[in-house]
C-alpha cells in the first residue's frame, strides 16, 4: 500500500505509484520561497524576478545595509551580522540559520560572494535547500582556474600560451610554485606575463609582470594575495596579451543535458581588470569571429555538462586569434545586456532551470534583436584616482524613457556603506542599432541625477565623446591610453 500525504492509504498500482512519485519529485523540485543570499542592486533583481513568478523571497542583510532597499522589497528579512562580509555575507552558519528558520526551499547566491563556492552548495545540499545556480562539479571544475584550463583544452579550445597551456608546461599540476620557476617559463614565452591566482575571479588575484625583477616582486606578491583572499596561495602564469579585447559569451545548460549560447558581449573597457562598460554584440570583432567563439563557449559548457546560467570568457589579440580565459559559473553583473538583445529573462531560466526544467529552447530559436549597453554606476571620484565616495545620496533621479533600464539599489536619503563593492546602479539602454544605443545612453547620462556622492557618471559621458570608442577600437588598456 502507498500513503499518499494527508490522506488515506491507496492501492499499489502502477499508475498510483506514479502519481505518488509526482507527488513527491513536485515537492523537492518546486520552489516556492528563495532566499537572496546577497545585497545591494543583484538582490533587488533577483527579487523582482521572484516577484514576477510568484515566488516567495527572504532577505538578509547586515547592520550596514538595515536601510538597503532589497530589504524593504524582499517578502522577509533578517540581520545576519556585523558590516564586515566574513561576518556576514560569507557566513554560512548564518544564512543557512535564516534559510531554515524562514522555512525556504531554495537559496539563490547572486553574483559575488558565495556564488561559485562549491562548499556551499554542498551545505546547501546537505539541509536540503536547492542551490540556484550550476552544481558542485560545474563549479569544482571552472572554479580552479588551472583545471578549467585542462578541461576546455580538452574540448578542443584554444589557450593563451603558459603553464601548462594544454601541452604540458610548467609543472605536471599547472601551477608555477617557485618565482625561479616562473623567470623560466616567462623566458620562453615572453614578457609581459600575467601571474594569476588559481582561485582568483572577477579580475581579482592578478598581478602583471613586464620584465625580471618586477616577476621576481609580484610573484610572493600575488601568492600572499591568493592565500588571503580565496584561501589558496597556487598561482599559474601566462603570456599577457597586449592591446586585446575581452569578449564573453552567456551560456545556459539544463539538467537534461541541453545547451544554448545567448550571443557574446564586449568586456574590453576596464579599469584594473574590472570591468566598466559593457555592451552586446560586441562591437570589435568580425561576425566570422562571433560564430567561431560563440560555437566555443557552448562546446565549453557542453563538455563539462553545464547546469544555468554561465559566462565563458575569452581574451582576442590584435590578429584575431581568440583564446579561453575563465569561465564564471554564476549570473553576471551585465547579463542584463544579453537580456536586451534576447528578450530571455536570466534571473528566471536560473529558478527554472534550478526546478528540473528543460529549456525548452533550441539554439535556431534563438534570436537576436538590436544593440544594448551597460554603463556600471560606482561610488567612486573618476577625478582623484577613482578614489571610493559612500555617504548619503541627497539626490536620486534615474532617466528614463523607451529603451532605457536602470537596476540599483540606492534612492534619497538613503547612505552608500563603505564596507562593499561600490556598484551601487547599471544603466542599460538598447536600440535598433550601436548608434542609436549610444544616443540613448548620452541621453540618460545627462538626465543621471546622484547627489551627495561622487560617481562614474562624467567618465562614461567622456568615454562616448571617445572617437576610439565610436569606431569600436576598444581594448582593454583603452583608458589608460
Amino acid at each position: 500500500m502507498l500513503c499518499y500525504p494527508g490522506k488515506h492509504p491507496i492501492k499499489n498500482t502502477p499508475l498510483n505509484w506514479l502519481l505518488v512519485t509526482g507527488y513527491w519529485l513536485l515537492k523537492k523540485y518546486m520552489i516556492k520561497k528563495i532566499l537572496i543570499a546577497n545585497r545591494g542592486e543583484i538582490a533587488v533583481r533577483i527579487i523582482r524576478a521572484c516577484k514576477d513568478m510568484g515566488i516567495k523571497t527572504v532577505a538578509i542583510f547586515s547592520t550596514a545595509d538595515e536601510e538597503a532597499l532589497h530589504v524593504k522589497y524582499a517578502d522577509e528579512a533578517y540581520c545576519i551580522g556585523p558590516p564586515p562580509s566574513a561576518e556576514s555575507y560569507l557566513k554560512y552558519a548564518n544564512i543557512v540559520a535564516v534559510a531554515d528558520f524562514a522555512n525556504v526551499n531554495a537559496i539563490h547566491p547572486g553574483a559575488g560572494f558565495l556564488a561559485e563556492d562549491a562548499q556551499f552548495v554542498e551545505i546547501c545540499e546537505a539541509h536540503e535547500i536547492k542551490f540556484i545556480g550550476p552544481t558542485v562539479t560545474n563549479i569544482a571544475t571552472m572554479g580552479n582556474k588551472v583545471k578549467a584550463r585542462e578541461t576546455v583544452a580538452k574540448a578542443g579550445l584554444k589557450l593563451v600560451p603558459g603553464s601548462r597551456s594544454g601541452r604540458r608546461r610548467g609543472s605536471k599540476k599547472g601551477t608555477v610554485d617557485t618565482a625561479e620557476e616562473a623567470v623560466q617559463l616567462a623566458e620562453k614565452i615572453g614578457y609581459p606575463v600575467g601571474i594569476k591566482a588559481v582561485a582568483g575571479g572577477g579580475g581579482r588575484g592578478i598581478r602583471i609582470a613586464e620584465n625580471r625583477p618586477s616577476l621576481l616582486s609580484l610573484f610572493h606578491t600575488a601568492k600572499a594575495e591568493g592565500e588571503a583572499a580565496f584561501g589558496n596561495g597556487d598561482v599559474y602564469i601566462e603570456k599577457w596579451i597586449e592591446e586585446a579585447r575581452h569578449i564573453e559569451v552567456q551560456v545556459l545548460g539544463d539538467t537534461h543535458g541541453n545547451v544554448v549560447q545567448l550571443g557574446d558581449r564586449e568586456c574590453s573597457i576596464q579599469r584594473k581588470q574590472q570591468k566598466l562598460l559593457e555592451e552586446a554584440p560586441a562591437a570589435s570583432i568580425s561576425s566570422k569571429l562571433r560564430s567561431e567563439i560563440s560555437k566555443a563557449a557552448a562546446k565549453a559548457a557542453k563538455a563539462i555538462g553545464y547546469v544555468s546560467a554561465g559566462t565563458v570568457e575569452f581574451v582576442v589579440d590584435k590578429d584575431d586569434n581568440y583564446y579561453f580565459l575563465e569561465m564564471n559559473t554564476r549570473i553576471q553583473v551585465e547579463h542584463t545586456i544579453t537580456e536586451c538583445i534576447t528578450g530571455i529573462d536570466l534571473v528566471k531560466e536560473q529558478i527554472r532551470l534550478a526546478m528540473g526544467e528543460q529549456l525548452g529552447y533550441s539554439q535556431s530559436d534563438i534570436q537576436f534583436q538590436g544593440h544594448a549597453i551597460e554603463c556600471r554606476i560606482n561610488a567612486e571620484d573618476p577625478a582623484n584616482n577613482f578614489m571610493p565616495s559612500p555617504g548619503l545620496v541627497t539626490a536620486y533621479h534615474p532617466p528614463g524613457g523607451i529603451g532605457v533600464r536602470v537596476d540599483g539599489y540606492i534612492y534619497t536619503g538613503y547612505t552608500v556603506p563603505p564596507h562593499y563593492d561600490s556598484l551601487v546602479a547599471k544603466l542599460i539602454v538598447s536600440g535598433r542599432d550601436r548608434e542609436e544605443a549610444i544616443a540613448r545612453l548620452q541621453r540618460a547620462l545627462s538626465e543621471f541625477q546622484i547627489e551627495g556622492i561622487k560617481t562614474t557618471i562624467p567618465l562614461y559621458q567622456d568615454i562616448l565623446h571617445d572617437e576610439r570608442f565610436r569606431n569600436g577600437a576598444i581594448f582593454t588598456n583603452f583608458l589608460e591610453k
